[in-house]
């Protein structure tokens, strides 16, 4: 009988297990989770309201930095939540089809993330190699459609492993011995072959995510190239300053993913909570720490916000 016409052994529900071993401190390891999390939502929140109420900053590099916000929002609501309901109230249970939905959000935004990445080192290439163009180059339609080409691809990348999950029969076997629903996980619960799911695992989402790395350096090896060629020290400072929260970001979101993919395929030796440990830590921390470089590094963000939330009477009188 085909996998296809396996759909009675599709088990109602999954069990999500947690952090296995540190039972008892799933209500300790919550804090830092909770806090982490509401850091997130207040911090690009804050940027998300500053930028939209703000005409000044309705340009594109704050435009890509909305969607990173976004992006940022749907990667930490799609399993905090859940995840803070397992460690507070033993909520172990999630249902077939919402386990799925957790599984397409979660890797459609880091996807996503990964691209929008990658659309602002070129908004910081056209803006340093190109200067007198920029404008030209980087309109708002182009932004746009920049944005439905983001999606486009995550879903394009990501909605086949749906697919490739439900065609698989699991036998009884439900329990994930992780606080989230991801590809991998599901698909080593089922009692068939799973070559197919691995080979686009790595194929799919990990290709373009090193397609996005090798194309973000490039644009910096050309803008670190103009940077030389600019004959005024405080040029190459401004510049410099312009690229430096983008990096961070971008370290932030990459060490993490390729810290934890090296672990999972070389770190045998490494218990399994750490790997979760580590695996919830990338659901929280990027989405907390951009909107917090963004607001340090960037004069006008940091500005808007003073005014807005800090200094609001006084805003309120210019």
């Amino acid at each position: 009988m085909p996998p296809f016409n396996l759909t009675s052994l599709m088990p109602a529900t999954f069990i999500l297990a947690g952090i296995p071993g540190m039972e008892k401190l799933h209500i300790w390891i919550s804090i830092p989770f909770c806090s982490m999390y509401l850091l997130a939502l207040l911090g690009n929140g804050a940027v998300l309201f500053v930028i939209r109420t703000d005409s000044s900053l309705h340009e594109p590099m704050y435009l890509f930095l909305s969607m990173l916000a976004i992006t940022d929002l749907i990667l930490s609501t799609t399993t905090v939540p859940k995840m803070l309901a397992l460690f507070w109230f033993n909520a172990k249970e999630i249902s077939f089809g919402a386990c799925l939905t957790q599984m397409f959000f979660l890797h459609f935004s880091s996807s996503a993330e990964s691209m929008i990445l990658l659309a602002m080192a070129f908004d910081r290439f056209v803006a340093i190699c190109y200067p007198l163009r920029y404008t030209a180059v980087l309109t708002q339609s182009v932004v746009v459609k920049t944005g439905l080409v983001i999606l486009l691809r995550s879903f394009c990348v990501i909605f086949p492993c749906i697919f490739l999950l439900k065609r698989l029969p699991f036998c009884g076997h439900n329990v994930i011995p992780h606080t989230y629903c991801e590809h991998m996980g599901i698909a080593r619960l089922a009692c068939a072959d799973i070559s197919i799911n691995i080979l686009y695992g790595l194929a799919g989402p990990v290709a373009t995510a090193v397609v996005d790395v090798v194309l973000i350096a490039v644009s910096y090896v050309l803008i670190l190239l103009a940077l030389f060629r600019l004959p005024s020290r405080t040029a190459r400072h401004k510049a410099f300053n312009t690229c430096g929260s983008h990096v961070c970001v971008i370290l932030l979101f990459y060490i993490p993913v390729f810290f934890t993919v090296l672990t999972h395929r070389f770190g045998q030796e490494i218990p399994q909570h750490v790997h979760i440990l580590l695996a919830n830590l990338y659901m929280v921390f990027p989405p907390m720490l951009n909107p917090i470089v963004y607001g340090v590094r960037t004069q006008q963000i940091r500005e808007k916000v003073v005014k807005v939330f800090i200094c609001p009477k006084s805003h309120s009188l210019q």
